[in-house]
């Protein structure tokens, strides 16, 4: 039986990684549930596995309780595909989001297909660098550094005259009104409104 060997990484954490050897013969819930042995994650949260091309775009979804809209749609489960359906490179990727609620993306490539060593138990873990994020909150860090920066856009928006619009729009309908009368223009910007 061939042994796939995956490399499992957290997309914003390059340096963390996983190597696990699976069998080909293992389904994708099999994957799932080995990922989080590795990573300490509960591993009965709704996810999904994506067959990806080289530049990690998203195909055909496998999932793991899958919403109702998503069941309509006849998704694939991944407790009823085998990994060795969806090989079809020798470094084959698949785009992995765990728990939708509060997402985690992975990126899992094929980087070698090995024959089975007798006596040997699979799935396995080959090799483990890094440490997880173990905290929601310490996994979204980047995330709250964005936020920080929403902040600052809004008292930009704030600073700008968001109340203003009344007064925006007016200049929008002057200028479409006296399109190509500078004057106009000039006396708008010299305060021409503050008279009335």
């Amino acid at each position: 039986m061939a042994i796939y060997r995956f490399r499992v990484t957290f997309e914003d954490y390059e340096d963390v990684y996983r190597e696990i050897d699976m069998p080909s013969k293992s389904t994708f819930l099999d994957m799932h549930e080995e990922i989080h042995k590795t990573t300490g994650y509960a591993p009965d949260a709704s996810s999904s596995f994506y067959v990806s091309n080289d530049q990690w775009k998203k195909g055909t979804e496998i999932a793991f309780k899958p919403t109702q809209r998503k069941k309509d749609t006849e998704v694939l489960l991944m407790e009823n595909i085998r990994l060795s359906k969806f090989i079809d490179d020798p470094h084959q990727k698949f785009y992995y989001i765990y728990n939708f609620d509060r997402p985690y993306d992975f990126q899992v490539e094929l980087i070698k297909i090995l024959k089975e060593e007798a006596g040997k138990a699979y799935p396995a873990l080959f090799k483990s660098v890094g440490q997880v994020p173990k905290t929601m909150t310490a996994a979204n860090f980047p995330v709250s550094d964005a936020v920080e920066e929403d902040d600052y856009v809004e008292e930009d928006d704030t600073q700008y005259g968001v109340d203003d619009e009344d007064e925006l729009d007016g200049f929008d309908s002057d200028d479409e009104d006296e399109e190509g009368e500078g004057e106009e223009e000039r006396e708008e910007s010299s305060g021409y409104e503050d008279e009335y």
